[in-house]
């Protein structure tokens, strides 16, 4: 893989006007984050790394190349993705053990982040050879900082199942954790999608939708989830990519009828312990303190 790079061809990156030799790398899988949009949010280290690794694996290689244009970059790319890794996974982890430096790039963001470089990720630990990360632009955390949402906690959940039941259920899942929830969604779906998180979380929570990060239109619309989801229904045709965020849940405090209550329901259809253990998980109690709790409550009421 890559003849240009292993023969000695030009290592070096372009930045306003200046050509700048790239320093050689030590024998590593380097994740190179790049850009979500705005060409112009690519690190210093992060071009360093394209221009001097031996081998230089992408998603797309038209997308990659882009990139690699703008900054002057003459590394060949390779396609590493999906429907090829059977075939271009093993010849990566072949070129790592001849000691040979690999970068690999997602077409925008930080690898494996909703890609499919985490299994090469993976399989190189597992072989033993250094996973070195070169962090950059994420979707996820540019969202986030900019929603106005509380960031001292957050869960990104990826995308949500198509069909409406499996993006209910996840949601449910979902729907009890401290957190700032994140989620990718296509423009198609995105009406629906805050339609049911609306219904299973509730309309009064908060939410933003973040649509075409760091580009030309760039958009930040904050709001309940209802008012969310009335507006993108109203919407004909939305574009661009999406990163759409729920707020942490509003802290409820059981009273102890409210405990009471819930072991009672448990206890009627399974076992103490697992009784227990389900009113810790709703309530967020310890559960052995529900347990002698709900021991107490059947010696008391025979």
């Amino acid at each position: 893989m890559n003849e240009d790079q292993s023969s000695g061809g030009a290592r070096s990156f372009r930045l306003h006007n200046n050509q700048i030799p790239a320093r050689p790398l030590e024998p590593a899988l380097y994740l190179v984050a790049t850009p979500i949009g705005n060409l112009g949010d690519i690190t210093l280290r992060a071009l360093e790394t394209l221009a001097g690794a031996d081998v230089l694996a992408c998603e797309d290689t038209r997308v990659t190349r882009v990139l690699l244009d703008r900054y002057g970059i003459q590394n060949k790319p390779y396609a590493y993705h999906e429907h090829n890794a059977d075939e271009a996974g093993p010849r990566l982890l072949q070129a790592l053990e001849a000691g040979r430096s690999v970068a690999l790039v997602s077409d925008a963001g930080t690898p494996l982040v909703s890609d499919p470089g985490y299994r090469l990720a993976t399989q190189a630990i597992e072989a033993g050879y250094k996973v070195v990360p070169i962090p950059g632009a994420s979707a996820p955390l540019a969202a986030l900082v900019g929603s106005g949402l509380p960031n001292d906690a957050f869960f990104f959940a990826g995308f949500l199942p198509a069909k409406d039941k499996g993006r209910r259920d996840r949601l449910a899942e979902l729907a009890g954790i401290p957190a700032t929830l994140i989620f990718f969604e296509s423009p198609h779906r995105i009406a629906a999608t805050l339609a049911a998180a609306a219904d299973v979380l509730g309309g009064e929570r908060a939410g933003a939708v973040c649509r075409e990060l760091t580009k030309t239109f760039e958009e930040f619309r904050r709001g309940t989830l209802s008012e969310l989801a009335a507006f993108y229904d109203a919407v004909d045709n939305v574009k661009g990519e999406i990163v759409w965020l729920v707020g942490q849940p509003a802290e409820s405090v059981a009273t102890e009828a409210d405990v009471d209550a819930v072991l009672a329901d448990l206890a009627g259809t399974m076992p103490t312990a697992k009784a227990a253990a389900e009113a810790a998980r709703l309530t967020g109690l310890p559960r052995k303190e529900l347990y002698q709790r709900l021991l107490d409550m059947k010696e008391r009421h025979g």
